[in-house]
């Protein structure tokens, strides 16, 4: 009973934890499954956000003027995994690799900016001390300071944004790229800049994630993206094979990959309680993962079989 009471009590953090990635797991939904690229950049760009947000929060900027500043190195760390694999010819998955691991030392530099080390790797905040939009101290309170509405209504913004913008022209080529490359270059779509774009937009959103997250959290670490892309596409793949028959539209499939990361951070919440160490997350968001993907496989497999009998 008193580990259920702690599981109840502890759902609020899982929930901020799992719109805050949420946030992140469209940015991932964009590269991944409408690009049909899993960009490794991810693991990079979001520490980079929470770097930079936390550094302007400190040096005393306002926190969402830092926040902003969080999406334009997120754009920017996107724009040069872009330009890696269309301008340089790389290949996708490659220049995301490239750019996660010259973003490590450049997140260790971004947050010693102001000190007299030349790297940091963990950058504290303190809504005692700091003006943060919003903090996980007040995640089971019931007012305006509770960090859940905040994060609510960025959810909705950045669906309502990009729902927007999807449905406008060049929003349609993005998806033609990702659909049909050949074909949406025979049709005169400049297809390298719809990968470029898309790239941009989705480590941008990635980088507000670690923004949020940072004030979140209290703190900005230079490994706090370590695994993102997998949690990204944990969240992208439950969502998908849960509501897949019933989101059918573009922003309820964008609202699955956020439920997707509520689920996801409710199991490794109930998995802690019931023992696991924490240093076995790693290893449960690889199985989680791994069943996700295969249930869709098997499910086909095994009903398309027993369909195929029933028809014959």
């Amino acid at each position: 009973m008193d580990g259920l009471l702690a599981f109840i009590n502890s759902l609020p953090g899982a929930f901020g934890q799992g719109f805050a990635w949420g946030i992140m797991a469209i940015g991932v939904y964009i590269t991944y499954r409408i690009l049909d690229i899993a960009d490794l950049t991810v693991d990079g760009s979001l520490a980079t956000g929470g770097a930079v947000c936390a550094v302007c929060i400190t040096m005393g900027w306002n926190p969402w003027l830092a926040l902003l500043m969080a999406v334009v190195a997120g754009l920017l760390a996107g724009l040069i995994t872009g330009l890696l694999h269309t301008a340089c010819g790389i290949p996708a998955i490659l220049a995301g690799i490239l750019t996660q691991l010259a973003l490590y030392s450049i997140n260790l530099r971004i947050m010693a900016i102001g000190s007299e080390s030349t790297t940091k790797a963990t950058l504290a905040l303190s809504v005692d001390k700091q003006n943060l939009i919003l903090s996980s101290r007040y995640v089971r309170e019931l007012g305006l300071n509770n960090p859940l509405i905040v994060l609510v209504i960025a959810v909705i913004v950045v669906i309502a944004v990009l729902y927007w913008f999807f449905g406008r022209e060049i929003g349609c080529s993005l998806r033609a790229t990702g659909a049909n490359v050949n074909m949406a270059r025979a049709q005169g779509i400049n297809t390298n800049f719809s990968k470029v774009l898309a790239l941009v937009i989705s480590n941008g959103l990635v980088a507000l994630s670690g923004a949020l997250l940072a004030q979140y959290q209290g703190s900005a670490t230079v490994d706090m993206g370590r695994g993102a892309i997998v949690i990204g596409l944990a969240a992208v793949i439950i969502g998908e094979v849960l509501f897949s028959k019933v989101f059918l539209n573009f922003a309820l499939k964008l609202l699955s990959a956020v439920i997707g990361a509520i689920i996801y951070y409710i199991v490794i919440t109930l998995v802690l309680r019931l023992g696991l160490e924490a240093t076995d997350l790693k290893l449960l968001t690889a199985v989680v993962v791994a069943i996700f993907l295969a249930i869709p496989h098997i499910k086909n497999q095994y009903f398309g079989k027993r369909g195929g009998k029933h028809h014959a």
